[in-house]
């Protein structure tokens, strides 16, 4: 008997359980019919993710259908450009659309201190949560990372390419130094908030650390990302999962890195690389493609398997290495739940 009170958080702690434990990136969004019935109610995306009422809804939703071992929190990365004071909407078709931060000028008129306060309904929607979950049912809290964020805040928009990022870096380094210590700052005041809140698990999203040099890898995305976690464990003793998103072989130095307890593995990544390269100190979490799970059947069942199996002795968290997509068959997730609780 594990004398965590949850199946993930077990993990995240060390131990390897014989049935992994389950939950999905976006696992709540426009796939399930119940979200787009809540969602219908705001015309605005950041002033949805700002109802603690909706927004604590919304988090319990994949629970109540599919029975997954954890919640994570409806919420978004660029909450963290919104209370700073950078203008973010989200356009149809388009994504997130920012002000972009480009020069010296822009960055002074940001304000750190008002992102708690513009936040707070963030952590009543984690209290909401968390008093409606079981004890078995862990709720994971989470950020983007600040490079991450900071590329959506100077870009203005996601991008594929970061070379418009990688460019202010060298040209401009002093104000990209600040602008980091900013976010890592706030990202750092911003978690401990959600964890005081309830949540018992933290997540780090770093999405754009791919297509970066190493040692931009480790400036940009892997010293702030563990700085901020160790900052968050100093005053809150909560595991936190780190996801390097395209980082490749770069993922070793994540691993390596005793600031966090899990390390998500993106679709990307070879699971047989991982399981040896990665070490076993670290819990691991992920590596399917989400869009097996929009085909489902049998491709989805031998990946899902073949994941479970790879992974079978040491700490493992089943899920996807990136997010569902809106055209995902609820019914498919609900089959993958099955296979991966009779594995």
């Amino acid at each position: 008997m594990s004398k965590w009170d949850d199946p993930l958080t077990s993990v995240l702690r060390g131990e390897t359980l014989s049935t992994p434990p389950l939950w999905f990136m976006r696992q709540a969004g426009r796939y399930l019919p119940e979200y787009r019935a809540v969602r219908a109610k705001h015309p605005s995306f950041v002033e949805f993710c700002l109802h603690p009422e909706d927004a604590a809804e919304v988090t319990l939703q994949p629970i109540r259908r599919f029975d997954v071992d954890a919640a994570i929190l409806f919420a978004d990365i660029l909450l963290i450009p919104h209370a700073l004071g950078q203008g973010v909407r989200f356009a149809t078709g388009e994504g997130p659309l920012l002000e972009p931060v480009v020069s010296d000028d822009l960055l002074a008129r940001l304000d750190p201190s008002q992102v708690l306060p513009i936040l707070s309904p963030v952590f009543e929607t984690v209290e909401r949560v968390r008093a409606a979950l079981p004890k078995e049912k862990a709720l994971i809290g989470f950020a983007g990372a600040p490079w991450t964020v900071a590329t959506y805040m100077i870009n203005g928009q996601g991008t594929k390419d970061p070379a418009a990022s990688r460019r202010l870096v060298y040209s401009h380094p002093e104000m990209i130094d600040r602008l980091m210590r900013m976010l890592v700052d706030a990202t750092t005041e911003y978690l401990i908030a959600q964890a005081k809140a309830g949540a018992n698990a933290l997540k780090l999203f770093d999405s754009w650390s791919g297509g970066l040099p190493e040692p931009l890898f480790q400036k940009l995305c892997l010293e702030p990302s563990a700085e901020i976690a160790r900052r968050v464990r100093a005053e809150v003793d909560v595991p936190i999962i780190y996801l390097p998103k395209g980082a490749g072989p770069l993922y070793a130095l994540a691993a390596q890195n005793e600031a966090f307890d899990g390390i998500a593995l993106d679709y990307a990544l070879p699971p047989l690389w991982a399981r040896d390269a990665l070490g076993s100190a670290t819990a691991l979490q992920g590596g399917l493609d989400p869009l097996l799970v929009v085909q489902g059947g049998q491709a989805m069942e031998t990946a899902a398997k073949t994941l479970i199996e790879t992974f079978e002795n040491r700490p493992y968290i089943f899920n996807c290495g990136h997010g569902f997509v809106p055209e995902t068959p609820p019914e498919h997730v609900a089959e993958l739940v099955r296979i991966v609780r009779a594995a």
